[in-house]
């Protein structure tokens, strides 16, 4: 590795290096709140680090770019990482998570995130995703006296291992039908003229198993709610947000690759769309658990996300990503909400728990509101303006049945987020006895709040930096 790739490869180090550096300051001085506000810090810095230094090199080690659509990226998720610290600290203290390991285990896993979202080979792709996801199996059951963390950490961690199986074959199949691993030369045996054309199809079949089951794709969504409820909130959000982020990330950068290979492709993809919209909006409409029913929604949002990728598109890939940052934004606030509520016997998950909290709590009862909104796509906010630009994709593309099934989905799902609204306003009865918002849990739900506001007022910035970067 020369300095120029160590002068590129900065952001990621910091995010890395910071990682081992707490992990063992840890040890000697285990004072978790300062310990996670380091983390925020070192997080931040890598942000900063990204969006100041131009990379001298395209590629580092025919793994992982270096452009503007990594970097950008590596902001994304070193945010993610800052504010998830941020919300833990209370979280954490509450229920006695040891700082050290905690922020060690979420730096590790913005570096994962980062790395997937700028691979630019097979293999680079594989260690990006398994670097985070590895972490998250630690993670989901951190909390070890929880018992349904522990029931949630292993059902990921046994889903996640047959999912890696089905990576590593699927690899190993594309690299057997063109021999590298570099993209988009890897993925050049889905050419129809390529004599190897078999063996790549069924390599892709491998990789889109392990891919459905990262993003919770239906019919591989099956651990997803499971794990949203056992998962500690802020993980649960990091888990919602960057994971699934992540690999959209790269999922951009394949489809990016495949070329006259997308004509063998589109069946499956259409089907995964279409069938993750029609459970995800089933299901979620007989949940009486916050957590559970944005696992559900999730799989219908990324039903959406797959549609705008669908579109093979300039429009539908700049989609996808604005889509991405309002989703963040979005379901990381929910959470953050959810973290805020928590006191040390528990989260509040069910939905008459929230009964009358809209009253008690008029601020953050009015950000859940937002988020809730934002999220079943109404106007002004971030949700509508990402699924605008989704569903006008997807027309100019001709995926007019899609288009409307995602229409259709969108609409009821005003019904099931509206019924959390509903329950949080009843001025009748009481919720649980919940906690205190402390500053942390403030700061990061009013970002969120004002990402989700200002992306749905002013999405032109944003969407014109995007294009730049997937131009």
């Amino acid at each position: 590795m020369t300095w120029n790739d160590v002068i590129a490869l900065l952001p990621i180090l910091i995010l890395a290096l910071g990682s081992a550096a707490l992990l063992m300051l840890g040890a000697w001085w285990p004072r978790h709140r300062a310990l996670m506000g380091l983390g925020s810090l070192v997080a931040l810095a890598a942000a900063v680090a990204a969006v100041c230094l131009t990379s001298p090199v395209a590629e580092v080690s025919a793994l992982f770019g270096t452009g503007a659509y990594a970097r950008f990226f590596t902001v994304l998720w070193s945010l993610v990482a800052a504010l998830t610290l941020i919300l833990s600290r209370r979280y954490g203290a509450q229920r006695g998570f040891s700082g050290g390991e905690y922020t060690a285990l979420v730096l590790f896993a913005a570096t994962g995130m980062a790395l997937l979202s700028s691979a630019t080979s097979l293999v680079g792709l594989f260690l990006g995703l398994e670097a985070f996801t590895l972490v998250l199996y630690i993670l989901i059951a951190f909390h070890r006296e929880d018992e349904r963390g522990a029931e949630a950490g292993l059902k990921y961690l046994v889903m996640g291992a047959v999912a890696t199986g089905f990576l590593a074959f699927g690899i190993a199949l594309l690299y057997t039908s063109t021999g590298t691993f570099h993209l988009p030369e890897a993925l050049a045996g889905l050419d129809p003229a390529s004599g190897m054309r078999p063996v790549a199809l069924l390599g892709w079949a491998m990789l889109l198993v392990a891919i459905g089951f990262k993003l919770s794709l239906a019919p591989f969504h099956l651990w997803t709610p499971d794990v949203y409820q056992g998962a500690p909130a802020p993980i649960a959000g990091l888990l919602a947000t960057g994971a699934k982020g992540a690999v959209f990330a790269a999922l951009l950068t394949l489809g990016a690759g495949v070329g006259p290979g997308w004509d063998d492709l589109r069946p499956l993809l259409w089907s995964l769309c279409a069938l993750s919209m029609l459970v995800g909006t089933l299901c979620a409409l007989r949940q009486d658990n916050l957590k559970r029913l944005l696992a559900y929604a999730a799989v219908v949002h990324m039903g959406y996300l797959l549609m705008a990728l669908l579109a093979d598109s300039s429009a539908g890939r700049t989609a996808v990503v604005f889509y991405l940052c309002a989703y963040t934004a979005m379901n990381l606030g929910v959470f953050a909400l959810i973290s805020s509520w928590s006191t040390a016997a528990g989260e509040p998950q069910q939905l008459e728990d929230y009964r009358g909290l809209g009253y008690r709590y008029p601020l953050r009862g009015a950000a859940l509101t937002v988020f809730l909104l934002a999220l079943a796509g109404i106007p002004p906010t971030a949700g509508f303006m990402g699924k605008f630009a989704i569903f006008v994709a997807a027309l100019d593309a001709g995926l007019i049945i899609l288009a409307i099934c995602g229409v259709i989905a969108s609409l009821i799902s005003v019904y099931y987020y509206l019924r959390v609204v509903v329950v949080l306003f009843m001025s009748t009865g009481e919720g649980a006895n919940l906690g205190f918002c402390g500053r942390e849990e403030s700061l990061v739900i009013a970002f969120c709040v004002a990402a989700t506001l200002v992306l749905g007022l002013f999405p032109g910035p944003l969407l014109e930096l995007i294009g730049s970067l997937i131009s």
